[in-house]
């Protein structure tokens, strides 16, 4: 297991406060050894004008997934916080109701530098999305 957090499922749950990923209906729903998995509604607060998911709202996705995963690798949260520095996407298909799911597992882990691969499907399985995020370890202020 890559998660330094001794109970990475609670800390999961703990995260559920007011935040645009809580406004986006984003849910966690699995941790595993070196992986976690949240979905997304695609409705009316994540389609785009035209009636289907809004890359954006994907990236949003993403970005949680890769953050929040960085968070559960580092050991001490009083002294250092993960902070995205770069993120990019590739949108493959696209989905004008349902849900979608993210998938994150780590390229890299290391002290200072964690990069994180998230592929996002549909409930079919069919792919959506595939994001690569680079997050800074960073000793806080």
């Amino acid at each position: 297991m890559i998660w330094k957090q001794k109970d990475p499922a609670a800390a999961l749950r703990q995260l559920n406060r007011p935040s645009l990923s809580q406004h986006l209906g984003i849910e966690f729903t699995t941790i595993g050894d070196d992986y976690i998995e949240a979905s997304m509604p695609v409705d009316n607060r994540t389609r785009q004008p035209y009636g289907i998911l809004h890359g954006g709202a994907s990236v949003v996705l993403a970005e949680t997934l890769g953050s929040v995963a960085s968070m559960l690798c580092i050991d001490d949260l009083d002294k250092y916080a993960p902070v995205g520095v770069e993120i990019n996407a590739n949108h493959l298909n696209s989905i004008a109701s349902g849900k979608v799911i993210g998938r994150t597992t780590p390229i890299k882990v290391g002290r200072r530098i964690h990069v994180w691969q998230i592929h996002i499907r549909d409930e079919a399985d069919r792919p959506i999305c595939v994001s690569r995020i680079t997050i800074a370890v960073v000793e806080r202020r």
